[in-house]
């Protein structure tokens, strides 16, 4: 089974311009605390529920501060063409709870996450990767 069989391609997506407080309204409205930071349909970062808190609001940025400035910059991502046991190992030893996909053009196309693990996938494998993503570190 390839990662494009499960992910999620109804995404949304940040801009770096886009002030924090727009995209932390997104945010509450969708019900959701991810976010890729896309330029165009390239990859940029990605900006959590946490970053808003813990470098935004925590330094005193205020409302209109891009998201570009408060954003992880540094992201991992996984083509749609690997398979779905290689991305689940990637996550499990990474200790990641949501991966963008990207296409063979870089271009991103989805995010597999958490819960699309444990309502997409029945194999044992991902019980085993929820487990590992999910243990403290």
């Amino acid at each position: 089974m390839k990662v494009r069989d499960i992910m999620s391609r109804d995404v949304q997506v940040a801009r770096p311009g886009d002030s924090i407080q727009n995209v932390a309204g997104r945010m509450a409205a969708g019900d959701f605390g991810f976010m890729p930071v896309a330029e165009g349909d390239q990859l940029v970062g990605t900006i959590t529920d946490r970053d808003l808190v813990v470098r935004a609001l925590a330094s005193g940025a205020g409302g209109e501060t891009p998201v570009g400035e408060v954003m992880t910059s540094k992201v991992e991502s996984r083509r749609d063409d690997e398979d779905l046991k290689d991305v689940l190992k990637c996550m499990s030893d990474k200790q990641i709870r949501r991966l963008p996909i990207l296409d063979k053009d870089n271009r991103l196309v989805g995010v597999v996450s958490l819960g699309d693990l444990s309502t997409r996938v029945k194999e044992k494998y991902a019980g085993e990767a929820l487990e590992e993503i999910s243990r403290s570190s």
